[in-house]
């Protein structure tokens, strides 16, 4: 891969990678450690996900040149991969297995979001109109980002 679009980032524990609303057009493969992802909602820090080696982060800016949607900090050393938009397309183009990697990847995440808000509904933390708000904020990334 050419380092013209690709290179490696290391991170100290609590270090940021990006913030929720920053415009950068970079999506990361953990190559060691973890990453926290966090989303503020309602003014409140809410916690995503944990990623760990493997895992990518980031595609959504990427790939639809919006602002990010969540926050991303190392927790732990942390090195990371940075790949931006052009060596995304080669890598896709020398191996079309990568984007349907991607494509369940990111498929799991949408199911387990689905199944997350239903047991939030079900329990009644999560008001119908909340739940709506919420689902039109992730499928509109960026309307509703201040």
């Amino acid at each position: 891969m050419s380092s013209r679009f690709l290179d490696e980032r290391t991170y100290d524990s609590g270090e940021i990678v990006f913030v929720e609303g920053d415009q950068s057009k970079e999506m990361f493969i953990v190559q060691e450690g973890k990453v926290v992802v966090t989303k503020q909602v309602a003014g409140n820090e809410v916690f995503l996900a944990t990623l760990d080696r493997g895992e990518f982060f980031g595609e959504m800016a990427l790939l639809e040149s919006l602002p990010r949607s969540a926050t991303c900090r190392a927790l732990g050393p942390t090195r990371l991969l940075a790949i931006r938009s052009g060596e995304l397309l080669m890598k896709i183009r020398r191996d079309p297995t990568f984007a349907f990697e991607m494509l369940q990847h990111m498929s799991r995440r949408i199911r387990r979001l689905d199944e997350e808000m239903a047991t939030a509904l079900e329990s009644e933390k999560l008001s119908r109109e909340e739940a709506s708000r919420l689902r039109m904020a992730f499928e509109s990334p960026g309307k509703d980002q201040g």
